[in-house]
């Protein structure tokens, strides 16, 4: 009898002792994972909610970029730093603009980022009065009508002149083409 139950007791307990990781395995991992998981919806969360404030902050933010006398009827690449504030994050990233006059003198701005896959396009590599391109060959106009390869033509900054300096405010699709 003794020995019968001798065997019992070891082969109750090995089965009892793996029962217990697992379930304390299963609930770590789960937790885990659920912790994990909260956190990453919780972020595009907060996102949203902070998204509407940022945006109404960058819409008033007007740069100084260059003097008004120094825009001409070539476009010129002109450098700027724009102060953004994402959440927690700070940072001054740099873009640039293509600012030049139209026939008319009034002055516009492009964005150099190509509508094809977001490459930087160049003025008049060519010498063809045309921005290109140097990744896949996209050609626009200067007005930024895409007349290569690109599906879209070159973005447009908001643009305004005061005290004779162009200011440059948020991107919007072009309105030129």
């Amino acid at each position: 009898m003794s020995n019968h139950e001798h065997h019992e007791n070891t082969a109750h307990k090995p089965v009892k002792r793996s029962g217990m990781s697992r379930r304390q395995f299963l609930s770590y991992t789960l937790g885990g994972a659920g912790a994990f998981m909260a956190a990453g919806m919780s972020l595009p969360m907060i996102r949203f909610a902070v998204d509407p404030i940022l945006k109404k902050k960058a819409g008033g933010t007007w740069i100084k970029v260059v003097e008004e006398n120094k825009i001409t009827n070539d476009p010129q690449e002109f450098k700027f730093n724009i102060h953004q504030v994402d959440g927690w994050y700070v940072s001054d990233p740099e873009l640039s603009a293509w600012i030049s006059k139209d026939s008319s003198g009034n002055f516009f701005a492009l964005s150099p980022v190509c509508k094809h896959l977001g490459c930087t396009i160049s003025w008049n590599t060519e010498k063809n009065n045309e921005y290109v391109c140097p990744c896949h060959n996209a050609h626009y106009t200067k007005d930024g009508k895409n007349l290569t390869v690109a599906p879209k033509p070159l973005d447009e900054y908001e643009l305004k002149i005061d005290k004779g300096w162009v200011y440059l405010g948020p991107i919007k699709a072009n309105t030129r083409v």
